[in-house]
């Protein structure tokens, strides 16, 4: 690997808001056809309604969830594409064992890290604007006992399950209401889903280039993105 390439996945420098497609254009959230999204949203996209009509029943809640979906497909299609065997390998071992940080181990994470972190946070930021204790240590793994790729792929999918309802109940009246707790606070309801939306981009930027390292092309920069799969099935056999 060269230390270009090392330079690039140390520091999540995978355009985070459109990674490379397969002819090197940029994918972008400002194109009017879809990049793929949740099971069965696809073709929703292709048929959303114009502005004006969206705009007569729209509410916060509804507009984060329609990102939300962008980032539920562009995270865990990239982590269903990653084989197996590849889930703990860990680019650039060693390179900066002798670094110091606030946050998190020193080492680049391996892909199964990021799945985790991914998952983790979604869980906690859900539990924030709910209310509720959040999980702890996010920066270190967390408590999940989710270990092998098939138990992070369903982790991972029932994080964006939890964050998205939480999301969604985000309305005119209580989006400016205060959120409290260690992971993006303190903060505003519509604050704290900002992040929600920018953590996930954040990580889907870093976890595409392990894929592209892997000579992988992420499923949301391929010209057909396929649908999510099962995630109770994959890696099962």
């Amino acid at each position: 690997m060269s230390r270009s390439a090392i330079a690039m996945m140390t520091f999540g420098l995978a355009v985070t808001l459109g990674d490379a497609s397969p002819r090197g254009a940029l994918t972008s959230p400002l194109r009017s056809e879809p990049s793929g999204h949740a099971e069965g949203q696809a073709d929703a996209q292709q048929h959303r309604p114009p502005a004006a009509e969206m705009s007569r029943e729209e509410t916060p809640g509804k507009a984060f969830a329609r990102q939300w979906g962008n980032q539920e497909y562009e995270v865990r299609s990239t982590a269903e594409a990653m084989p197996a065997n590849k889930w703990d390998d860990r680019p650039a071992a060693g390179l900066f064992k002798n670094n110091k940080t606030e946050f998190g181990p020193v080492e680049v994470s391996t892909f199964a890290e990021q799945v985790k972190h991914v998952a983790c946070s979604n869980f906690a930021f859900a539990a924030e604007l709910d209310g509720n204790k959040p999980p702890d240590a996010c920066d270190n793994g967390g408590p999940s006992p989710a270990h092998t790729p098939a138990e992070l792929l369903v982790y991972l999918r029932d994080s964006f399950v939890a964050l998205r309802k939480s999301l969604s109940a985000i309305t005119a009246k209580n989006m400016y209401d205060p959120i409290e707790g260690p992971y993006a606070g303190p903060n505003t309801r519509i604050g704290l889903a900002a992040v929600c939306v920018w953590h996930a981009a954040d990580h889907y930027g870093q976890m595409a280039l392990y894929l592209r390292l892997n000579g992988i092309v992420p499923p949301a920069s391929r010209p057909n993105p396929p649908k999510l799969k099962d995630s109770s099935k994959q890696f099962s056999r």
